[in-house]
């Protein structure tokens, strides 16, 4: 169990609405819709509640960010079928409440930590065995890619951690116990 707290900041989910939608129409009938073709491919649907932002690509797939958890995952993506399916040229699958776990995966979950402890990044570079990267001209922390779970973790001077990679809450906590383990001879 890891010792250091840590909080979701943003999970990402792929999925697909099974229908096929006219992404020029998008804007003209919902204000919530952007659409820009020639600086992004897809339409950029924001929702305030719940607080997500949906992608959406002219043959209903989707990619679902700035979510905190898998609950608000599924509201926006229901949210985003019943919105989208009312102007869709074509629907191929209904998409309800029972059936939205269907209709996404996660890609990926960032998480932040604090390990409450100070750190000299250039030690931790040099001694730490596996894929760890320190260049602090480009940019202010370590960069330790973990093999299993295959996540990532930045790694800051104050002890402050970002985890990205992970698919579930279980691999954040795996990762974080790991990091813990490497970076605990390296306590001031």
């Amino acid at each position: 169990m890891a010792k250091a707290k840590y909080k979701v900041t943003n999970v990402v989910a792929a999925g697909n609405l099974h229908m096929e939608l006219d992404l020029y129409q998008l804007p003209l009938k919902f204000k919530n819709i952007e659409y820009e073709p020639e600086q992004f491919p897809g339409a950029i649907l924001k929702f305030n509640v719940p607080k997500a932002t949906v992608l959406v690509f002219k043959n209903g797939k989707i990619v679902i960010v700035g979510c905190k958890d898998k609950q608000v995952v599924e509201e926006a993506v229901l949210k985003a079928y019943q919105l989208l399916s009312k102007v869709a040229i074509r629907v191929d699958k209904k998409i309800t409440a029972k059936n939205v776990k269907e209709a996404y995966e996660i890609t990926n979950i960032v998480a932040a930590a604090d390990l409450s402890m100070e750190m000299d990044l250039f030690r931790v570079a040099m001694e730490v065995e596996g894929d760890i990267e320190y260049e602090p001209e480009q940019f202010p922390g370590a960069i330790l890619k973990l093999r299993e779970p295959k996540v990532s973790v930045l790694i800051f001077k104050n002890g402050k951690l970002i985890l990205a990679g992970a698919r579930t809450k279980k691999e954040i906590e795996k990762a974080l116990v790991e990091v813990e383990e490497i970076l605990k001879k390296f306590r001031n």
